[in-house]
């Protein structure tokens, strides 16, 4: 059974609706005992870094989550805030810890290269890392919605986007992916970003 994470900082409706097209059995929950059990992980997010981390130590999920990932090897795949929320920590609104599982910290996205921020709509993704599930991702047009971004090592990228800075798109250390962009936003694309993660990933 795969787990979403439910913290209420996701959205969640349209992540299960997602995988319920695929035909992809999913659970809800908050429950530790649960998401200790799963098989697979998706922590969704919405919104701003620091209270969706509180919303976690509040829940009590974040030793949960690193316990789930770390020494039970549970694969976990962020998404949009999720996905950064991965980091070590963010400056957003201040400087707050985020779950460590992947090296590197958030930052805003510079707005003196006369682009929008946020970064609202699809953009093309460049694949950085040839052997991956998930290399059909090259040159295909994802749906972004964030200001911030993720400033990581080369070694941790799958796919970027350019976006006057180069912006990680999909990120990847071991057992721990991260999509920036919404996969159940993304048409066929993203619904085999999910599909993958969950019959490749989750089952290797």
């Amino acid at each position: 059974m795969i787990s979403i994470i439910d913290y209420d900082a996701g959205n969640t409706f349209n992540v299960i609706k997602a995988f319920k097209y695929l035909g992809i059995e999913v659970q809800l929950t908050d429950n530790p005992e649960e998401i200790l059990k799963s098989s697979g992980l998706i922590l969704p997010g919405v919104g701003a870094f620091g209270p969706a981390m509180r919303n976690l130590e509040k829940k009590g999920l974040i030793n949960v989550i690193k316990n789930a990932v770390l020494d039970k090897q549970i694969p976990i795949l962020g998404i949009c805030l999720g996905m950064q929320m991965l980091f070590e920590k963010s400056n957003e609104y201040g400087s707050h810890e985020g779950l460590g599982l992947i090296p590197g910290e958030i930052i805003v996205i510079p707005e003196e290269h006369g682009l929008k921020v946020p970064q609202m709509g699809w953009n093309e993704n460049q694949l950085k890392k040839n052997e991956t599930d998930f290399a059909f991702i090259a040159n295909e047009y994802t749906y972004f919605v964030h200001s911030y971004y993720a400033i990581c090592a080369q070694q941790y990228l799958i796919s970027t986007v350019d976006y006057g800075v180069e912006i990680p798109a999909m990120v990847q250390n071991k057992n721990v992916f991260g999509a920036q962009f919404h996969p159940e936003k993304s048409g066929d694309v993203g619904l085999n970003i999910l599909k993958t993660f969950s019959e490749k990933v989750v089952k290797q």
